[in-house]
C-alpha cells in the first residue's frame, strides 16, 4: 500500500465523493487491490452468521480480517439522501447545498455500527491518526481507511473510525498516516476527539506495517 499525498478535491465534493463511496460499501466486489485514492483494501462483509461463529477470545487468537466494508450495516445507504437532489447541478454557492451538507452532518454524526462486532478478536488495515503529535510512542490513535483523514480532509463517520488503545509495552512506534494492520479485540464504544469521532475501539495487541497479503 502506497501512502503517498495524491491531490484531494475540496471539502463539498470530497464530502460527497465519501457519502458515494459508503453507499457502495455493501456490494461484494471481491477487489483487494490497491486504490488509486489511498484507501485502504475493501471487500466483502462478514455476515453476522458468520461473526456469530467466531469465538469472543479473551486474548488474541487469529480472528477474522475484516475489510471496512464490515463496519458498516447493511441497510446505512447514505445514496438514498442524494434521491432528494439533484447533486450533479449543485454548485457550492448553490443554497441546495447547504441543505445537503446540514443532512449529511446529522447521517454522519448518527451512523450506526454493527454490534455483532463487540467482543470478536478483529485484523484491520488502515491510517495512524494519533490523538498525541509530539510522543515517540503512540499509545492511542485513531485508525481510519484513507490517507488525509481527520487531518487534510473531513473525517470519515463513527462507523469507519476506530479508536486504538494498545497494550502496555505495545505502543506503536510510528508517525501520522503510518499504514498499520491492528489485531486486537473489537468493542462497541464511542470515542470523541478534536480530530473526530469513533464508533469502535479495539484493544490492540499486535500493530505491524502493513504489507498487502498476496
Amino acid at each position: 500500500m502506497k501512502s503517498d499525498h495524491t491531490p484531494m478535491p475540496g471539502p463539498w465534493a470530497l464530502f460527497l465523493l465519501l457519502a458515494l463511496a459508503l453507499a457502495g460499501c455493501g456490494d461484494d466486489t471481491g477487489d483487494a487491490s490497491q486504490s488509486e485514492s489511498g484507501d485502504v483494501p475493501d471487500g466483502g462483509r462478514l455476515s453476522p452468521e458468520e461473526l456469530a461463529a467466531e469465538p469472543a477470545p479473551a486474548v488474541l487468537a487469529d480472528g477474522p480480517e475484516l475489510e471496512w466494508d464490515d463496519l458498516i450495516p447493511a441497510d446505512w445507504r447514505p445514496d438514498k439522501l442524494f434521491e432528494e437532489y439533484d447533486v450533479g447541478n449543485i454548485d457550492d454557492d448553490d443554497p441546495r447545498a447547504d441543505a445537503l451538507m446540514d443532512k449529511l452532518d446529522t447521517l454522519w454524526a448518527e451512523a450506526p455500527v454493527v454490534p455483532e462486532l463487540d467482543g470478536h478478536s478483529v485484523k484491520l488495515p488502515g491510517f495512524v491518526v494519533p490523538l498525541t503529535t509530539d510522543a515517540r510512542e503512540i499509545r492511542e490513535f485513531l485508525l481510519v481507511p484513507y490517507f488525509g483523514a481527520c487531518i487534510h480532509v473531513p473525517p470519515p463517520p463513527p462507523n469507519q473510525t476506530v479508536y486504538v488503545v494498545t497494550s502496555e509495552g505495545g505502543a506503536y512506534r510510528g508517525e501520522l498516516f503510518d499504514t498499520v494492520w491492528v489485531e486486537g479485540v473489537m468493542h462497541i464504544e464511542t470515542f470523541d476527539s478534536d480530530l473526530g469521532s469513533a464508533g469502535y475501539r479495539i484493544d490492540a495487541v499486535r500493530v505491524s506495517p502493513y504489507e498487502e497479503e498476496t
